[in-house]
């Protein structure tokens, strides 16, 4: 009788060891593949790009050219989450470079940004350094009549 407790507890002292190196090795194998993914995912650069970089991921790529201010292009397309590059033909005129199997994300960026310029365009305002200088110039204009005033009245502070 003591003999076969003495082997069932063998038995189950054995099939405990290996169950738990099987669980280890099973749970050691998760963290590694979780460990490689995220290393993969450092590796390939996402959003704004190097038009090297953005070659190097070695998918096709299709181009757009774009007039204006590649910065507002950038807040637009950070929404979209796409991968692209800029590279400036001349001054204000830049190819816009991004991976094919974006194409429907860059489409509707690109209408977004398009609708940003549009009413950017129907902004009639100046910008703020031309007010401020319009509003400087126009209060030395005052002083100047002021001061004249007073010199004509005869109570010049000076």
């Amino acid at each position: 009788m003591q003999e076969q407790i003495d082997r069932e507890t063998i038995a189950i002292s054995l099939k405990a060891s290996k169950l738990t190196t099987r669980t280890t090795q099973r749970a050691f194998m998760a963290v590694l593949r979780f460990v490689q993914d995220k290393y993969h995912q450092s590796q390939t650069p996402h959003g704004r790009q190097s038009v090297r970089k953005l070659m190097n991921h070695n998918v096709a790529t299709n181009t757009i050219p774009i007039e204006g201010d590649a910065g507002l292009f950038d807040k637009v397309a950070r929404k979209w989450k796409v991968d692209y590059a800029f590279h400036q033909t001349s001054e204000n005129k830049y190819l816009l470079l991004f991976k094919s199997s974006q194409s429907d994300a860059i489409t509707a960026a690109f209408a977004e940004y398009s609708a940003v310029v549009m009413r950017r365009a129907k902004d009639k305002r100046p910008p703020f350094k031309e007010q401020y200088k319009a509003a400087e110039q126009k209060t030395k204009r005052r002083r100047a009549k002021y001061r004249e005033r007073q010199r004509e009245r005869g109570t010049v502070r000076e």
